[in-house]
């Protein structure tokens, strides 16, 4: 026994010389072959030229600044993955659905729909009588109004002419009662009320402007006249819908329509309430085809007195209880597809628990409605970006990964902006640009439409480089004047129209924003985004006029911004005096 314990020491005295003796040398020689790796894999780049990448430290060759080396990401993230906080998706109504067609499942069938104003409970406000707007009362669309709400003042001759009319009937109505009766009952038809005509009658008085109430509540959805115009009888003023309940609108396929009857109940969401189900039953199906997309309209009308659904949001609806070996090949909204020449290209989600997103190039087959039949890209059950788009295209392009306007990426972003959220990334104005984009062609009237536009952003611009922001609301309403004018009749091309209607709704969203603050620093932050998404515009369309896009690394919280000039001058609109000539010439755009 005493033997074997006289072994078993001699042995692990061995082990612990052998482990002292090698073990520290193959630890070292791991670390060195790992630093080796670490070392061959190590890129350079430039603080104020991320464009420039190289395997070896040294001097930038455009500004001759010492390159830094590139920040190596931690997140496992594909090469052309990329991630967003979600702030930047709040910020930028970043909004995803589930690929697929009217599914059918084990359980029931899926169908994809889009909330909708309820018909039957839209009005079209009138005036009842010629003349002119004095006052306008309500300002935009979007607001609410009641029933009985002063809605607008008008000038009418001819009804100043009516009211004279009564006070002389009125002295004759013991001789002559059917002049009087006729009378009163005239402007009776031009919605006077009775107390209305009995003041006329009483004060002997002419009044010069009359009101225009609201004959019914609920929420403007389109300004059909403005302050000051000229009417005619009968003449449409505002729409007005009341959105208490709302319709949802579903496609259903040519070979599935037997699967479904009125009275069907239908659990409905919404990307903005994905825990929350929505019970409701099919109260109409469209009986007639249309034959463009081979489909009919399922309808369900949904009680909305919370405001949980708005018009344009899409839906998913589900009818349990149906079974069919018919599939349908998937559709994705309108919506979701960028084009550029020959390509059509999505947003898809490639993590479904975060928000990392990648590009991927599809085929579109024939549109279906509002929608797209994919043939190939897709698959179903694939997350893509339904709204946001092109938002979310603009931070690819900054993060070097593959875009619309880049099909191979290739544009690395380091140190803090490699890390910026979508809200900070200025969108898609970067110096390569000049390189990636495909012009499409459009008339030379749009693009002299698009160039007043653009001398509005100069001017705008020009405001906010003297720090004056009076002038700076003034230039922007002038803008969104000119926006409302272009005319995208113009647009004979549908990829030259879709593009159009994506950057005019960002464009007037950043416009807006500016002309409804006074505060410089305001105006500054959304003048960064509006020169992104008008970059885009020249980009793509063209003005006819050479374009500079400037860049200065300070702005934006050191994040750097970008802004447009007919001019290679810096002068800096987002420091003006502090730091005028802060900044640098990124791009010419012919």
């Amino acid at each position: 026994m005493k033997k074997y314990i006289i072994y078993i020491g001699i042995l692990g005295v061995g082990l612990l010389l052998g482990w002292l003796l090698f073990g520290g040398t193959q630890t070292e020689e791991a670390v060195h072959n790992h630093n080796e790796i670490a070392e061959v894999n190590q890129m350079w780049t430039c603080s104020m030229h991320p464009q420039i990448m190289q395997s070896e430290s040294g001097d930038c060759p455009i500004c001759g600044m010492d390159l830094i080396p590139v920040e190596v990401s931690g997140e496992g993230l594909s090469m052309n993955q990329f991630k967003l906080t979600e702030t930047a998706m709040a910020l930028a109504d970043v909004q995803t659905s589930i690929v697929g067609g009217n599914k059918v499942e084990d359980n029931g069938i899926r169908l994809s729909g889009k909330i909708v104003e309820n018909e039957e409970s839209n009005t079209v406000q009138v005036s009842y009588f010629s003349g002119r707007i004095e006052r306008l009362n309500v300002n935009f669309t979007g607001e609410e109004v009641r029933k009985g709400q002063l809605l607008a003042t008008i000038y009418s001759p001819e009804l100043f002419a009516a009211q004279q009319e009564l006070i002389t009937a009125s002295s004759l109505k013991e001789s002559q009662p059917a002049l009087y009766k006729a009378v009163r009952n005239k402007l009776k038809l031009w919605k006077l009320s009775e107390n209305q005509i009995n003041q006329i009658e009483s004060s002997g008085k002419v009044r010069e402007n009359f009101p225009v109430y609201a004959t019914v509540s609920g929420t403007v959805t389109e300004k059909l006249v403005e302050e000051g115009e000229s009417i005619k009888q009968g003449q449409p003023l505002l729409k007005i819908a009341n959105l208490n309940t709302v319709w949802a609108n579903f496609d259903v396929y040519e070979n599935q329509i037997d699967l479904f009857k009125k009275g069907q109940d239908i659990s409905i969401t919404t990307n903005a309430n994905l825990n929350e189900k929505f019970k409701a039953k099919v109260s109409f199906i469209d009986p007639v085809l249309d034959t463009r997309t081979r489909t009919v309209k399922l309808r369900t009308v949904l009680n909305n007195k919370n405001d949980v659904f708005k018009p344009g949001m899409f839906v998913e609806g589900k009818i349990k209880g149906v079974s069919s070996k018919k599939e349908q090949a998937l559709s994705i909204p309108s919506s979701a597809v960028l084009w550029t020449g020959e390509r059509s290209v999505v947003y898809i989600k490639a993590n479904p628990n975060e928000p990392v997103f990648e590009m991927r190039e599809i085929i579109l087959g024939n549109p279906i409605g509002e929608n797209y039949e994919v043939v190939d890209g897709l698959k179903d059950g694939d997350e893509i970006v339904t709204n946001g788009a092109f938002t979310v295209d603009a931070a690819a392009q900054l993060q070097g990964k593959k875009s619309m306007m880049n099909k191979s990426g290739g544009r690395t972003i380091t140190g803090h902006e490699g890390h910026l959220g979508m809200e900070e990334a200025n969108l898609n104005m970067n110096e390569d640009h000049s390189n990636m984009n495909e012009r499409i062609k459009v008339s030379v009237d749009f693009q002299n439409q698009l160039k007043a536009v653009f001398n509005n952003y100069v001017n705008l611009k020009d405001a906010l480089v003297k720090e004056d922001s009076k002038k700076g609301v003034d230039y922007a309403k002038n803008m969104l004047n000119n926006l409302s004018q272009v005319d995208m009749k113009l647009l004979t091309d549908s990829n030259a129209h879709n593009h159009w209607m994506k950057l005019e709704k960002e464009l007037k969203s950043s416009t807006n924003s500016i002309s409804n603050t006074s505060d410089l620093g305001s105006q500054r932050n959304h003048f960064k985004h509006l020169s992104s998404h008008l970059s885009s515009v020249i980009q793509l369309f063209g003005i006819n006029k050479k374009v500079y896009s400037l860049y200065c690394p300070m702005a934006n919280n050191n994040r750097g911004a970008y802004w447009l000039s007919t001019e290679k001058k810096v002068l800096n609109p987002y420091f003006g005096g502090a730091m005028l000539t802060c900044g640098e010439v990124k791009q010419t755009i012919e």
